[in-house]
């Protein structure tokens, strides 16, 4: 995707053929600057700080993560270590998991002095590999809002809704949710997308305003409890989130908020779809409710906020009570029955175990 006219991937490797740059996303919407990964401990610290965030981007950058570590020391203790530091770093998104049993699957049966290498190439390709799926998903997805947009008298915008930050910024490239937003765009499509600001952290209002603002795709931001108010009043066409984790069973984890939006969709007829790679799936999961675990992170995310001034500055302030305490939950989890369709590369696929199965045999 563009940045000013610039083409840009999330994650990629540097001139000197061994390190790593990113985007740091802490920055954004008011500062664009790009940082670069040396470390096993960069790597892990920017997951963990979120400098980088996103299902498909942490699997992403844990690989590179792994490449980094085996630099100094291809041992096995360092593969596990590795292995280890990287995983304790989010607990919510299995694509995380997902990436490093992939490097751990190549690197493994490898004499050390040829591990390096290894890991670098099949880094790059988790990298490529999540491109193509998120263009695959935003083909599949495109369909959805051609139907809409046929019912349509000519010229209105079909109106998606999205929660949190499903982007470019949160894959390698195209996003998950957003995949099939762009494609419209870039087809021509009228459509406008409400972003949800997304407390506590404001991904939406931050990260997915931001990405859309620069490739010129008509959206609004609004508070997060105005998407019922919308549908309501029939301004929402169809809703598309992310997801950090799906069951087997097709439940779907995704930014605390994503359930209400699930259940107000449901109670006025449109369509809950969410837009994941197949990576995301975690077939060892049954009940997302039960299994999935919850990522609690710190109370300040929710008791402070970071703006630009209108001085131009940028400052954080605290916005609640002295003494008052707070919980910050990162995720929710929406059960099948509230979800019309997973988009994902092999198509739109029903949220149940035998679509899920028949869709991804191999992963089974």
């Amino acid at each position: 995707m563009k940045v000013d006219g610039t083409d840009y991937r999330t994650i990629w490797l540097n001139d000197d053929g061994w390190s790593v740059g990113i985007i740091d996303q802490t920055r954004l919407p008011h500062v664009f600057t790009t940082l670069d990964l040396k470390t096993l401990d960069d790597a892990a610290r920017a997951i963990r700080d979120m400098w980088v965030r996103g299902a498909p981007l942490i699997g992403a950058t844990a690989a590179y993560g792994m490449a980094l570590a085996l630099r100094d020391d291809a041992s096995d203790a360092t593969l596990a270590t590795a292995t280890d530091v990287l995983l304790a770093t989010r607990p919510t998104a299995i694509n995380l998991r997902w990436a490093l049993e992939e490097m751990e699957k190549v690197l493994s049966p490898l004499d050390p002095t040829e591990r390096v290498a290894a890991a670098y190439k099949r880094a790059a390709e988790i990298c490529d590999e999540d491109v193509e799926i998120n263009a695959a998903i935003g083909k599949a997805g495109l369909a959805l809002i051609e139907a809409i947009a046929a019912r349509k008298p000519t010229g209105e915008a079909v109106n998606v809704l999205t929660h949190c930050n499903a982007g470019w910024l949160a894959t390698v490239d195209w996003g998950t949710a957003t995949a099939p937003i762009y494609m419209a765009h870039n087809a021509g499509i009228p459509v406008h997308v409400w972003v949800d600001e997304t407390r506590p952290r404001n991904q939406g209002a931050s990260l997915t305003a931001w990405e859309l603002g620069h490739h010129g795709v008509p959206h609004t931001v609004i508070v997060d409890n105005a998407g019922g108010h919308l549908m309501q009043h029939g301004k929402v066409d169809l809703v598309i989130t992310g997801t950090d984790r799906t069951t087997a069973t097709g439940d779907v984890c995704n930014k605390i908020g994503t359930y209400l939006k699930a259940l107000a969709a449901a109670d006025n007829s449109i369509p809950f779809y969410v837009g994941l790679p197949s990576p995301t799936i975690d077939f060892r999961v049954e009940d997302g409710v039960a299994e999935i675990p919850i990522e609690e992170r710190a109370m300040e995310e929710v008791s402070r906020l970071t703006g630009r001034t209108d001085a131009g500055t940028i400052a954080t302030i605290t916005i609640l009570p002295d003494g008052s305490p707070a919980a910050n939950p990162a995720f929710d989890v929406t059960p099948a029955r509230l979800v019309a369709g997973l988009i994902t590369e092999r198509g739109i696929v029903d949220a149940n175990r035998e679509a899920i199965a028949a869709a991804f045999p191999e992963r089974v």
